[in-house]
C-alpha cells in the first residue's frame, strides 16, 4: 500500500508499460477542465451582460416616464392657453354650438 502512494506520488504509473491508457485518461481529464472553465466564463459573461440589459431597461423606463409626464404637462389647457395668447389667439367666450342636419326623407 505504501509502496503504491510512493509510485503514485513518483508520477510512476506515467511511464509504465500501460502507460497509454493513463495518458489518454490525464487528455480527457483535462479536455473536461477546459470545458468546465470555459462554461463558467461564459456564464459569467452572460450574467454580466444580464445585469448591463437590467440597468439600460431602468435608463430607459425614467426617460419615458419623464417624456410622459413633459407631454402631459404641454397637453394642459391652461399652458396651451398661455403659449397660444403669446401668438394673439385667445379662448372662446361662447361654447360651440352643435349643427345638426336632418336626413330627406
Amino acid at each position: 500500500m505504501k509502496n503504491r502512494i510512493l509510485d503514485i506520488l513518483r508520477g510512476a504509473f506515467l511511464v509504465n508499460e500501460g502507460a497509454t491508457k493513463n495518458w489518454r485518461f490525464i487528455v480527457f481529464l483535462f479536455f473536461l477542465a477546459i470545458v468546465m472553465i470555459s462554461s463558467a466564463h461564459r456564464a459569467e459573461q452572460k450574467i454580466l451582460e444580464i445585469a448591463q440589459l437590467n440597468d439600460d431597461i431602468q435608463a430607459l423606463r425614467s426617460k419615458f416616464v419623464e417624456g410622459r409626464e413633459a407631454v402631459m404637462h404641454l397637453k394642459m389647457e391652461s399652458v396651451v392657453t398661455a403659449k397660444m395668447q403669446k401668438r394673439g389667439l385667445q379662448p372662446t367666450l361662447h361654447p360651440p354650438l352643435k349643427i345638426s342636419i336632418q336626413p330627406k326623407k
